[in-house]
């Protein structure tokens, strides 16, 4: 954690509690909207980027110098454990991951191999030092979590039927809970050297697992899922679950152990906050496509979701998704202003009205 930690609201509110202020941050807040990034970004890949430390130590402080937001999260990306113990992934610009060798058989078991942080990913827990140093709000590790990494290599990309990724599960399910466990280690092995360089929590990143019925989560994934939040839980630091398309996996995501259930925008706050009894603390959930329409939509639509996550404590503003590309900073920052001037008197007047009813 950050010697220099003077803003601890996402902290505070990750954990349930409530805050003076409403924090917020955005997934992908360091990224493609922001020019200064671009003038960064002019040569070599993303993975050269993040393999550079002091690069990626700045961009990671890029949004918050710009936009005042209550946490930095990491610049990297969740296959940077795959691609760093050799299983031969890429990101390619514009596509995303991309896998030399997919998997598919018993044998590529042995290419996944334990992750050493200290000599895998040395320049992860680098700009992790660098950046406590310089910032005064918590830093946000992460990684993706064992089904969306395994969707990666099972597919060989990203993919809209995940048809290889469901044969696999369902035509070998023993052979596809040996790759979840392997990614579960791998998994564990990079959240638990972030937290110990100083991040002060994490997000799991399960981004396509809302492709899998209940059933299906509860069977081939819950487990896995649960055994990276329970792994880590003598670190004491607050995590996020967070996953896209999950509205009918919320109740069994928020009882995986995780401190905070990151929601997409495709269902309502207050509707997550009764799937999970209000167990969790909840973070979310504007439509990023909002910011690209401009201010006065983005900012309506901002006061619905602050309204929305009255009934939780514990509560982070933040997208339904990550920053779009082509979005304009000036409305993001407004968006960000306006959480932070207006946001706790709106959710106090919805929580009012609520005790009304």
């Amino acid at each position: 954690m950050s010697p220099n930690l003077r803003n601890d609201l996402v902290i505070r509110a990750t954990l349930g509690g409530t805050t003076p202020t409403v924090p917020v941050w955005l997934m992908r807040q360091a990224g493609r909207s922001l020019p200064e990034y671009r003038a960064l970004r002019k040569r070599g890949s993303i993975l050269e980027t993040i393999r550079n430390p002091l690069l990626s130590a700045e961009i990671t402080l890029q949004p918050v110098t710009r936009y005042g937001v209550d946490a930095a999260i990491l610049y990297s990306d969740i296959i940077v454990p795959a691609y760093a113990i050799g299983f031969g992934v890429e990101v390619v610009e514009g596509k995303g991951p991309v896998v030399n060798q997919p998997f598919s058989s018993q044998k590529d078991l042995s290419r996944l191999r334990e992750l050493e942080p200290e000599t895998d990913t040395p320049y992860v827990l680098s700009a992790i030092q660098t950046l406590v140093k310089e910032l005064d709000v918590p830093l946000i590790g992460f990684a993706g979590a064992p089904f969306t990494v395994a969707s990666y290599l099972v597919e060989g990309g990203p993919s809209r039927t995940y048809a290889k990724t469901k044969s696999l599960m369902r035509s070998r399910p023993d052979l596809w809970h040996r790759l979840m466990n392997k990614l579960t280690r791998l998994a564990i092995a990079s959240l638990e050297s972030q937290v110990k360089a100083g991040a002060s929590l994490y997000q799991l990143f399960d981004s396509w697992v809302g492709i899998l019925s209940p059933k299906e989560y509860a069977e081939m994934v819950e487990p896995h899922s649960k055994a990276v939040f329970q792994a880590l839980s003598n670190l004491g630091v607050p995590s996020i679950h967070f996953g896209v398309g999950t509205a009918s996996l919320l109740k069994q995501m928020g009882k995986s152990g995780c401190t905070t259930l990151g929601v997409d925008d495709r269902i309502g706050l207050d509707a997550a906050f009764r799937l999970t009894d209000g167990k969790v603390a909840l973070q979310g959930n504007l439509d990023p496509v909002n910011i690209l329409i401009g201010n006065e939509v983005a900012l309506a639509e901002t006061r619905k979701v602050l309204v929305a996550s009255a009934a939780s404590p514990g509560y982070v503003f933040n997208l339904g998704h990550g920053v779009l590309p082509n979005s304009d900073p000036q409305v993001i920052k407004a968006v960000i202003d306006f959480v932070h001037e207006q946001g706790s008197d709106i959710r106090a007047m919805a929580s009012d009205r609520m005790g009304d009813k």
